[in-house]
């Protein structure tokens, strides 16, 4: 795994440092992958007990497809679509979402080796996002909903970006998505309400489902390396609560992605605040710890507005 060097923080490579007088030695990323590895399994065989087993071919409506211009059909055009911005929008960003998250995976990889807990996550997650982003493709070319070559160069410059972000330590990773897939079942639950396409509404449904119980898994392993290390994991959190983006989309209307997941009312900063970082602080007891140190406290002051 890269681990790159930030104040306060430790090299996989190198091993713990000094750190300032008084101040307790933080563990590196390979310390914690071992420590963590309990909680790993324990949630792992939860999630694999409490998933629901459903199949992308099972929402794909194949008798709306058609063979494009390459095979003698028809190519896309503007007035096939069937779905409102709102829905392209929310189905689309679900589409690079699903295929992006795995990007994290290679954070995990290059420092695991055999089959344990912490491999045998990171394959099922990746296999069910992997599901995600077949189903979700799957209808929007099926039924034209939207350019699939668009569709496909978002993906591959969303992918690109991913891929070249900076390396992360696990405890960012891990913060990172208990963040990023509590805010994809929100946005998901939220689409669904707001009624439209039956199918399109069955899938965001599975997807929420699974969106859940992924973040389920994420939250507890970070309350597990709260009790491990407190002042690293309040310092990750605190990056990841600063830093969290979901991905800007180009619509049709071209209209600002954003605004429109704001103005749908499926997705906002306010809603962010209080259904996304708010209730996994709470869950973390993030304001109420007596175990962080001068760090972690810090880290908590930075967040001192979501209290």
């Amino acid at each position: 795994m890269k681990v790159h060097r930030r104040p306060g923080r430790y090299s996989a490579f190198t091993g713990p440092d000094a750190t300032v007088a008084g101040m307790s030695t933080n563990l590196t990323d390979g310390d914690l992958l071992l420590r963590l590895e309990p909680a790993v399994e324990e949630n792992l065989s939860r999630h694999i007990e409490e998933a629901e087993d459903w199949h992308p071919h099972d929402f794909a409506p194949w008798d709306d497809g058609r063979n494009f211009a390459f095979l003698g059909g028809e190519d896309w055009a503007p007035e096939q679509s069937h779905l409102s911005d709102v829905e392209i929008l929310s189905a689309t960003v679900g589409v690079l979402v699903a295929d992006n998250l795995p990007a994290y995976h290679r954070e995990l990889a290059r420092a695991l080796t055999g089959l344990g807990a912490w491999w045998k996550w990171t394959g099922r997650w990746t296999s069910e996002e992997n599901r995600q982003a077949i189903v979700l493709r799957d209808f929007l070319v099926l039924t034209r909903a939207v350019d699939p070559v668009a569709l496909e160069r978002v993906r591959m410059e969303e992918m690109t970006r991913g891929y070249s972000a900076p390396s992360l330590h696990v405890l960012d990773i891990i913060s990172h998505f208990a963040i990023d897939e509590t805010a994809a079942a929100l946005r998901n639950t939220n689409t669904v309400a707001l009624g439209g396409d039956e199918v399109l509404g069955k899938i965001l449904t599975k997807i929420a489902a699974d969106d859940t119980r992924q973040a389920t898994f994420y939250v507890n392993v970070v309350n597990e390396a709260f009790g491990v290390a407190p002042d690293q994991m309040a310092r990750a959190v605190a990056d990841r609560v600063s830093g969290f983006a979901i991905p800007v989309v180009d619509l049709p209307s071209k209209k600002n992605s954003t605004e429109a997941l704001a103005e749908a009312g499926i997705y906002d900063e306010d809603q962010q605040r209080d259904k996304v970082f708010k209730p996994l602080l709470e869950r973390w007891n993030f304001f109420g710890r007596d175990d962080l140190g001068d760090d972690g406290k810090k880290a908590r002051e930075e967040l001192a507005h979501l209290a």
